[in-house]
């Protein structure tokens, strides 16, 4: 018998044409998928948070705090407008998490992971839009990251909850195991996301000179903010060789030579060194003194927060160990720098990244020493690469100017403020100068666009919005107009 979708001349039926429509267009653009995969996360979100029993006493959540709670929390950020202890039920604030979870796990990332376990298959334009989510630079390699991913996942979030239980159970703070569990597992899972959510109004304020909360949290948002391919890497440099010969039931062999680590591991962690360490130098230097900050604060104290709020946080955790409305405007610029660099290419943090600073710095040096092409440590640069980097900063620069000059006249709020609002937004930070509170809807639904333009990625979101890349079947007369 002829199938009901089959067309009587035995050719594909418009149904089918339409699944190879679909079909090739993921495939020429994966970006795309990422791109309204996102969209779609944020609008189930919001509906989802506007169901009733989500807000605390039983009241409706506000559709302008449910859309910018949803926003922030699938883009891992961690911008809230309201107190998200108070104002959200434990229902409420469990869908966040689960906002959270699955906006930094990325939800193509989960999506094909579902299909690897139910089908024990990927399908190219699943592989591609997976690639662009987690950054592989190999499309063979993305069913080993997805699974690599949702392990460590598992056993970071799960290491760091429990020691972030057992912290809080000794102050004052909650006094219940059950209380002490759940803020455990909340935090956690936003540190490893790099989200920024907190359960108290004053984010970890109460707990700033509490080590045995700030240095879990410290290492969930350290590895976080590596990447997956860089986690996964170190991951198979410590691996037993031997467990691997034994599954195979073969001899031992000679051990081999270990290489070396990739320049993209090596640039992502000696750059998240200097950032840590810079970072937490200039905002202790700064901060020191500060009455309203440092300044009351025990030497030991002093430098545990500054490693915090200075190496840590800014690089998009978004928890606020320090009252960053009351900071000296040093340190906000040297906030300001931190998140919009960020962290790790393919982790669940923003900001144009190390590596696009790096790739930046390595160029500048090439052109100022006369040199034609452009290396990093051991390895030549491709020019296409550097294009790139230049393309994302100055994205990401236009992007913080536009939001700025939108934000100043919107709520009459002054420059520094404004640019620190704009930034934290973009690079998906979520640390707040006490200024997203108290804006109006306009500026909150600038603060939305940014969100989601920050965590898709500025070149992401341009080759999604492009039909089809059209090269030039033709080269024009070189040209050279001054520069500087």
């Amino acid at each position: 018998m002829r199938p009901a979708d089959a067309p009587d001349g035995g050719g594909p039926s418009a149904r089918q044409t339409r699944r190879l429509r679909v079909r090739s267009r993921a495939a020429r653009s994966p970006a795309r998928v990422v791109v309204v995969s996102f969209v779609v996360l944020i609008a189930v979100g919001t509906g989802l948070l506007l169901l009733p029993g989500m807000r605390a006493h039983g009241q409706l959540v506000s559709p302008a705090v449910a859309l910018f709670t949803a926003t922030s929390a699938a883009t891992v950020t961690g911008l809230t407008t309201v107190d998200t202890g108070t104002y959200f039920s434990t229902l409420g604030q469990v869908a966040i998490l689960l906002l959270v979870q699955v906006g930094g796990f990325g939800i193509t990332t989960l999506g094909s992971l579902l299909l690897l376990v139910v089908s024990r298959r990927l399908g190219l334009s699943t592989r591609l839009a997976a690639r662009t989510e987690t950054g592989v630079l190999d499309i063979g390699d993305v069913r080993r990251v997805m699974l690599g991913v949702a392990l460590i996942t598992v056993v970071v979030e799960a290491a760091v909850g429990v020691a972030l239980a057992v912290a809080v159970h000794a102050t004052s703070e909650v006094s219940s195991w059950g209380g002490a569990a759940w803020f455990g597992l909340f935090h956690a899972v936003t540190a490893w996301n790099n989200a920024g959510f907190a359960l108290h109004a004053a984010s970890l304020l109460p707990f700033h000179t509490d080590a045995g909360i700030l240095l879990p949290i410290s290492a969930a948002v350290v590895l976080g903010g590596l990447g997956f391919p860089v986690l996964l890497e170190l991951l198979g440099r410590v691996t037993p060789r031997r467990w691997a010969l034994r599954r195979r039931r073969a001899p031992a062999a000679a051990p081999a030579t270990r290489r070396q680590l990739s320049l993209h591991a090596r640039v992502t962690l000696v750059g998240s060194a200097v950032l840590l360490v810079g970072g937490a130098l200039a905002v202790g230097v700064v901060e020191w003194t500060n009455p309203a900050t440092l300044g009351p604060l025990g030497v030991g104290p002093k430098l545990l927060e500054a490693f915090f709020s200075g190496g840590v946080t800014p690089r998009t955790a978004g928890f606020a160990a320090i009252n960053y409305a009351h900071a000296r405007p040093e340190t906000l610029v040297v906030t300001d720098v931190l998140m919009f660099i960020g962290a790790g290419s393919a982790s669940t943090a923003g900001g144009i990244k190390i590596t696009t600073v790096a790739v930046l710095a390595a160029a500048v040096v090439a052109e100022v020493r006369g040199y034609s092409d452009v290396s990093l440590a051991d390895r030549r640069i491709a020019g296409a690469t550097v294009r790139q980097a230049l393309t994302v900063t100055l994205v990401f620069s236009a992007l913080v100017l536009v939001a700025t000059l939108a934000l100043m006249p919107l709520d009459q709020v002054g420059l520094d403020r404004s640019l620190f609002e704009a930034i934290s937004a973009l690079s998906t930070v979520g640390l707040s100068a006490g200024l997203t509170p108290v804006l109006n809807l306009a500026s909150q639904l600038v603060l939305v666009a940014l969100m989601v333009i920050g965590r898709v990625g500025p070149l992401t979101l341009a080759t999604a919005l492009a039909l089809r890349s059209q090269p030039r079947a033709y080269r024009l007369a070189e040209g050279r107009p001054m520069i500087g």
